[in-house]
């Protein structure tokens, strides 16, 4: 009996260590399905980068412009690649409506159906025309302040977010302070000379980089003509920034004249990945500030190469496919062109799993490509499946899971063959020594 009890023990513990052995072996198994595995999901591999960048050579004297003061800028960055006495304190007109519009947009959903308010005009005030008491939307007030500089909108939208045109200006100044203006004041949202109502060059290029951030705001300035939805019946306004008639490429944004600050504009463009913001402050002359503008544009684009580091449809990562095998070819969205100056690197940088699992419809989004100027992303889009990948049948779970740990079960095997074969053994011996004394 104790030979028996001990064979049976000894066959226990074989099978302890198979299962111990095989469940060691199953640890490893991920139990999620249908979508990325492996240690490179959020990692980031630098697939394509140009040679260590050199010193910025300094760049080309700009165009002639007539003007108290004007700025050209990376929309990009924030760099202001030239700039004739940015810092100074100027008076800047209806370029002031830029921070009403900020603050509207902070403060006010763009659908909220609002009440014009009385508004007495001098003499050549730029309105948009409303109606006391007529019913228009906060988009549309905007559309309004943009394209046609409506002092009247100024006014509805200011006493409609604040309460009063005090309350709006001291919001205003607020906003200032934290977009680091620290050169801009203001004394009304309409931009009518007065004391303390100012900005800079600078000032007014960071806060249209900030706004043109904004898609609703960015399409706006882009308007050469808008139909305003809200208000019966519906009316069509045309912008009277003539920047945007005189090349393809320009996307706004802002006109200004009083006696005081004489002509103000601020422009921007996109151009070969670009995005540029100009602005032009006191010139002499309407003329003189919109083709100030376009120069400056036109010299900022000239200081920069087309590059296009990534193409629609590229391969740019191919994961294992679980259980399955091969490879899922991971494909970018869309192009990605970017513009570089002088002494600039591109990286291209690709962020995706190295392992997918079935099943995953062709499109779906896996991953992410970036480019980056300078350490600086420039533009980026996603990585999508190149073909779709069906689950994984029972029989390749089955056959990976041999294949990936076929050592141990083989080790669990052998244990549990040589346990069975020393159990029969011990058993056989016991048998035959009980017939013998029998």
């Amino acid at each position: 009996m104790r030979r028996a009890r001990s064979a049976a023990a000894a066959l226990l513990a074989a099978l302890l260590v198979g299962c111990a052995l095989a469940a060691a072996a199953g640890a490893a198994e991920d139990p999620d399905a249908g979508g990325a595995h492996g240690p490179a999901v959020g990692q980031a591999q630098v697939v394509e980068a140009a040679k260590p960048a050199k010193p910025k050579p300094p760049p080309t004297p700009g165009p002639p412009i007539e003007a108290r003061s004007w700025a050209l800028t990376d929309a990009r960055t924030g760099e202001v690649i030239l700039a004739h006495d940015g810092r100074r304190k100027l008076p800047i007109a209806s370029t002031t409506k830029l921070m009403t519009a900020w603050v509207t947009l902070k403060e006010v959903p763009l659908d909220k159906i609002v009440r014009a308010q009385p508004y007495e005009p001098e003499y050549g005030e730029s309105l948009m025309g409303l109606r006391v008491g007529q019913r228009i939307s906060i988009r549309d007030l905007l559309y309004g302040l943009i394209l046609r500089s409506g002092n009247d909108a100024a006014n509805t939208l200011a006493i409609d977010v604040a309460g009063s045109v005090p309350r709006f200006v001291a919001l205003m100044n607020r906003y200032a302070a934290a977009l680091g203006l620290h050169d801009t004041h203001y004394a009304n949202p309409v931009g009518l000379d007065e004391k303390g109502n100012y900005s800079t060059a600078r000032d007014l290029a960071t806060l249209t980089r900030h706004l043109l951030s904004v898609p609703a705001f960015a399409k706006i300035a882009d308007s050469r003509e808008a139909v305003l939805r809200s208000v019966r019946p519906r009316r069509r306004i045309k912008t009277i920034n003539e920047l945007l008639e005189m090349a393809p490429w320009v996307t706004g944004v802002k006109t200004g004249h009083t006696f005081g600050a004489l002509y103000v504009l601020v422009g921007s463009g996109r151009k070969h990945g670009v995005d540029l913001i100009s602005d032009v402050i006191g010139a002499d002359s309407d003329e003189e500030r919109f083709q100030g503008n376009l120069e400056l544009l036109e010299y900022g684009f000239r200081q920069y190469r087309k590059r296009i580091p990534v193409h629609a449809g590229q391969t740019l990562a191919q994961p294992s496919i679980r259980y399955s095998g091969g490879e899922l070819p991971l494909r970018a969205a869309r192009t990605l062109l970017v513009g570089v100056r002088k002494g600039e690197k591109i990286e291209v940088e690709v962020r995706a799993p190295d392992e997918v699992e079935g099943p995953i419809p062709r499109g779906r989004k896996l991953g992410r490509v970036t480019v980056f100027v300078d350490g600086r992303q420039a533009a980026t889009t996603a990585l999508r499946a190149g073909r779709a990948v069906p689950k994984a049948s029972s029989f390749d779970r089955a056959r990976e899971f041999v294949s990936d740990h076929w050592i141990a079960i083989a080790v669990g095997a052998f244990v549990i063959l040589m346990g069975g074969v020393l159990t029969y053994r011990l058993l056989t011996r016991h048998r035959r020594r009980g017939r013998g004394t029998g």
